[in-house]
């Protein structure tokens, strides 16, 4: 049927979907064939895309690396906390309700093998979080908003 090829750890995987019914799948992995069951059809996922690497900022607009760019409110909700880069969240600082300040630490996410902080742009109210630690995050995925 499908036909997809996989890297996990270095390693080479070539998988050959070759049945499915119901919840029961026959897949072959390298050679070897195993019935595997499913537990739910999962929703495809968009792929990170690699960006250029963009011009050093001015010093008048600098903002450190680990913080993403303010984008604005969507029908006054508040504003919208991104991820910068593709990662997981490693530990959340803030809870919904929570009163911050600009340059609060909101959260840790692990991104390219290295530990950075999302520190609030603005002062206000956490009004939404939308991840939770051990999620994987993709580049631009609205984190926490704060209204």
């Amino acid at each position: 049927m499908k036909k997809f090829k996989f890297t996990i750890s270095g390693k080479p995987y070539e998988v050959e979907v070759q049945n499915i019914e119901g919840n029961n799948a026959e897949v072959n992995v390298n050679g070897t064939v195993y019935q595997v069951e499913m537990e739910e059809q999962v929703a495809p996922v968009a792929t990170p895309v690699a960006r250029p690497a963009q011009p050093a900022p001015q010093a008048a607009s600098a903002q450190p690396a680990s913080q993403p760019a303010q984008q604005p409110a969507a029908a006054g909700k508040g504003y919208k906390m991104s991820a910068p880069l593709p990662g997981t969240i490693m530990q959340i600082f803030v809870k919904q309700g929570d009163a911050i300040r600009k340059g609060d630490k909101l959260l840790m996410y692990e991104a390219m093998k290295m530990e950075n902080n999302l520190l609030s742009e603005i002062d206000g109210t956490i009004s939404a979080i939308n991840c939770r630690e051990g999620d994987n995050v993709l580049q631009g995925d609205v984190l926490i908003v704060i209204g």
